[in-house]
Parts: structure tokens; sequence; C-alpha cells
């Protein structure tokens, strides 16, 4: 592993992902957040993802993958933690940093759920988006709501704009793809929407033609299907 460390690397971050959203787009509204520029390494066949691992540097034969400041990082949180922490969205002490990390991994429950339900298997679509959407009504929306009225600050975590911000306003529009009116109830997380989507480089990265992705379809997971080799029927028993 020294060489990687001591190789150098330089301009924008690449990222090595599918043409999709998956665990790699919260990266992306990230290095939108912080107004950092990247290239995409998009798969298109299995000899990329094979080539990919060949090259040595995808530790765990597993993306996201993202090269940036001399290192090939892998492992979701883990890029996300750092680039974070590099542009100051990672609070200013332990405290603020633990209730961003508390925040966040409540958020990536639900994104992940999320995620994974394009793959359910169709009997059980309509059970799987029912839970998902009772979950966030019931479980992980009245946090954010109630963070926000007791506060009654503009952002999460010490009045400014910390990854559990970004996290969040993503989450709540990949929510809103799935019921459009599921924010109803909760008159904080609305003015929350509308106000940190409103910030320049936020409202840059939700413009027509910009690098965030739309929701997966068939296609998309046939595609990824394909580069991974994965028995369709296995992986949507074992993502349902």
């Amino acid at each position: 592993m020294e060489h990687q460390e001591l190789k150098i690397m330089t301009g924008k971050p690449k990222l090595y992902y599918f043409d999709a959203r998956g665990k790699m787009e919260s990266v992306r509204w990230l290095l939108a957040a912080v107004g950092v520029e990247y290239e995409e390494v998009l798969f298109k066949t299995a000899e990329d993802f094979e080539n990919l691992i060949k090259d040595g540097n995808l530790m765990y034969q597993q993306v996201p993958m993202v090269e940036m400041d001399g290192m090939y990082m892998v492992q979701t949180r883990a890029i996300l933690k750092y680039i974070a922490a590099k542009h100051d969205l990672y609070g200013k002490d332990l405290k603020e940093r633990a209730l961003i990390d508390i925040y966040v991994e409540g958020m990536r429950d639900l994104n992940d759920m999320i995620i994974y339900l394009p793959f359910s298997l169709p009997e059980e679509k309509q059970k799987n988006l029912n839970y998902i959407l009772e979950r966030a009504t019931e479980r992980f929306f009245p946090v954010y709501e109630k963070v926000l009225k007791d506060h009654g600050k503009n952002y999460l975590v010490g009045n400014q704009l910390s990854w559990a911000d970004v996290q969040l306003l993503e989450v709540i529009l990949m929510a809103e793809e799935l019921k459009s009116g599921i924010l109803s109830a909760f008159p904080k997380l609305q003015e929350f929407k509308a106000r940190v989507s409103k910030l320049p480089r936020i409202q840059k990265f939700l413009q027509p033609g910009s690098p965030r992705k739309p929701p997966v379809d068939e296609a998309e997971f046939e595609i990824s299907r394909k580069i991974y080799k994965i028995d369709k029927n296995l992986l949507l028993k074992h993502m349902s």
C-alpha cells in the first residue's frame, strides 16, 4: 500500500461507478455542495469493471471508488466523511461530529431502502414501498422535524451547512419521488427543503443537465447485473 500513499495525483477527483445513482449519488451531492468539479469513469461492460480490478487499486473489489488527493478511496461512508471533513462540513468539534454521524446514519438507512426498492420482487414491491413510506413518516422525518423545531435554526447542527443537511435534502427528494406529498405533515422540513435547495451550488446541481442521476430503471439494473455477473433472482431475493 506504500506506493499508493506516495503516488501524486493531480486534477479533478475521479468517480468510478455505473451511470446510475446507487451508492455514488451521495458522493456526487456532497462534491456539488462544496463546489468541487469531478470526472466520472462509468462502467459500460463487464470488461470495464474487470480491468479496474486488474489495475489493483480497487480495494475489496467493490465500488464506489473515488480517486482523490493521492488516494483510491472506497467505502461510501469513508469517502463522504473525508470530503465533509476536508471542506468543513463535519462540525466544529467532536460533539457536533457525533450529532452529524447520528443523523446521517439514520438518513443512510432510509436512503438504502429507497435505493433497493426498484430491485424488489414484483409481488413484494408495493409492500416494500408502503414499508418505506411508513418508516420515512413515522421514524425518520419526525426526528429531523423535531431537531429543526427545537433549536429554531436553519440547519441541523451548529447553524451552518453540514454533511447532514446535504444528505437530508437528498433523501427528502428521493422520498418525494415515491410520494409527492410526503412532507405534508412536516412544515419545518418543507422550509428546510426550500431553503437548502436555493443555495447556489445546490441549486446548480438540481438543474437539468447537471451530473445528478435520475432514478434507477430496469435497463440500468440489467447493465449492472451483467457487469457484476449477478444472478438476478438471487439478488432480488437478497434485496427484498
